[in-house]
């Protein structure tokens, strides 16, 4: 696979999370937030939608966009690692958010491998020429 086909798998996490929150904000409430902090209302519902449609466009953004190494390596490092402390507190320590988050977990791990993966990958395409071949 070309960096191009990792970048745009990475917009796809994006998008498709996202989307999921977007499309139907009330069942990721429900299973997303544990029953004391769960609200149920038609502001909840927005307020997740909204976050699903900033997700979306970051995934359609990164999708369309030409990546560096560089440019994979920090979004990997800022896109995930604090991510990974915001769910491990959230779901852990203040019991905030369901086990159902560590699916959030998962998004933010494939995120940051496939920018590491990405990283490597462009790096080697630039040394050999590649990227101007494939036309990137």
């Amino acid at each position: 696979m070309t960096s191009l086909g990792i970048q745009r798998l990475l917009g796809a996490v994006f998008i498709g999370l996202g989307g999921w929150a977007l499309l139907f904000p009330a069942y990721v409430e429900r299973i997303g937030f544990t029953s004391d902090h769960f609200m149920g209302t038609a502001a909840s519902a927005v307020l997740i939608g909204c976050f699903g449609a900033q997700a979306c466009l970051c995934g359609i953004v990164i999708a369309l966009s030409r990546f560096r190494p560089i440019t994979f390596m920090v979004f990997g490092l800022a896109g995930s690692i604090p991510f990974f402390i915001f769910n491990f507190y959230f779901v852990f320590v203040v019991k905030m958010f369901s086990n159902w988050m560590l699916l959030d977990f998962v998004g933010n791990a494939a995120i940051l491998a496939l920018c590491l993966t990405g990283y490597r990958k462009l790096k080697a395409e630039e040394e050999s020429g590649e990227e101007l071949a494939a036309g990137n």
